[in-house]
């Protein structure tokens, strides 16, 4: 995912695309798609190693989803891995991202998710969204969001997006960037 704020730690670089036969394009996006799933098992690897570290048990997925390494933990008593408003869980992306240059020499765009936190928090994001749109809908006025992750932010831009009549954007500096839902001009 990409957060439409323009943060470049969620941004993928735009190639521009050269003609070339088809069967170089099919070959470069399997070499990719493999690319991308062994980020998903190093990741795994480092996790299961953190895991094993701190004494917590959890079952985990590795997957590549919508262009991205992905890397789910499920299992009980993981709260703590996760942290107050998923501070914690950006954290351990971040290393967990780390952990993937440090074996590839490429940045990654890996998403970890622990005990379903992403899923449940879209959805809270996905009523606050909706709750500002109203309020610029009923009074016209801006509706400036608390601070968010570039996580939360891609949320909540995806579900204003998708509502006419009204946008959205990022302002302000990490850790403070934060949402404005406005009428759209």
């Amino acid at each position: 995912m990409t957060d439409t704020s323009s943060t470049s730690s969620d941004t993928a670089p735009v190639e521009a695309e050269t003609e070339a036969p088809e069967e170089t394009k099919t070959s470069e996006t399997v070499a990719s798609d493999s690319d991308l799933f062994r980020q998903s098992e190093i990741a795994a690897d480092y996790v299961e190693g953190l895991l094993d570290i701190l004494d917590y048990d959890g079952d985990i997925d590795e997957l590549v989803s919508a262009g991205r390494p992905m890397v789910e933990v499920v299992g009980g008593r993981l709260q703590p891995l996760v942290g107050q408003r998923g501070a914690t869980l950006e954290a351990l992306q971040e290393l967990t991202r780390l952990a993937i240059f440090r074996a590839t020499g490429s940045p990654s765009r890996l998403l970890l998710d622990i005990g379903g936190y992403r899923a449940t928090r879209r959805k809270e994001l996905a009523a606050v969204a909706r709750n500002a749109v109203e309020k610029v809908k009923e009074h016209g006025d801006a509706v400036r969001l608390e601070p968010m992750s570039a996580f939360e932010r891609k949320c909540v831009h995806d579900v204003v997006n998708a509502i006419s009549g009204v946008e959205s954007e990022s302002e302000g500096v990490e850790p403070n960037r934060r949402i404005v839902v406005r009428a759209a001009e």
